[in-house]
């Protein structure tokens, strides 16, 4: 199976500009982990998570420094800390570096990326455009249908069917 198979095709995004704010309740009303970030031409230019607005000052949850910690820690590394817990916008707390995938990659190729690279989430992308996100739930499907045989050998109809489709 590859990823055009099990991609969501239907990928809630979201720009640059986006406040942190809105774009928690974008998250929370389309019931997402992780977004692509888009900026005005269309292109990939990042992806926000759920993990990147764990710590963050409005909620109180920002990582505590002890004097010991800042004096071990690099300085930039506290400076960045600071800035992803107190930022306004999606573009100062986005992941920039965005792994992505093409329709053909196999669910072994995407499950090595996800793993290796602590991933939740990989857009699909065709000609740079996306087309697709295939998420960790998306492979879960795959497993909970009988696996990738039993969907080569009766096509979609048989992730479909147990799934609700």
């Amino acid at each position: 199976m590859r990823a055009s198979d099990v991609m969501a095709r239907s990928v809630i995004t979201t720009a640059p500009e986006t406040t942190v704010a809105d774009v928690a309740k974008l998250m929370i009303n389309h019931r997402i982990s992780g977004a692509p970030v888009m900026d005005r031409d269309r292109r990939l230019v990042g992806i926000i998570t759920e993990g990147d607005l764990l710590r963050r000052a409005e909620t109180g949850t920002e990582r505590p420094h002890s004097r010991r910690s800042e004096w071990l820690s690099g300085n930039s590394r506290l400076a960045a800390e600071y800035i992803k817990s107190h930022a306004k916008r999606v573009k100062d707390i986005m992941t920039r570096e965005v792994v992505r995938v093409g329709e053909m990659e196999t669910l072994r190729e995407i499950a090595d990326l996800m793993e290796t690279k602590w991933i939740k989430r990989v857009p699909v992308v065709h000609n740079g455009d996306i087309v697709g996100i295939v998420s960790r739930a998306d492979l879960l499907r795959v497993l909970a249908s009988g696996g990738a045989k039993a969907a080569d050998e009766d096509g979609d109809r048989t992730i479909r069917r147990p799934i609700g489709h």
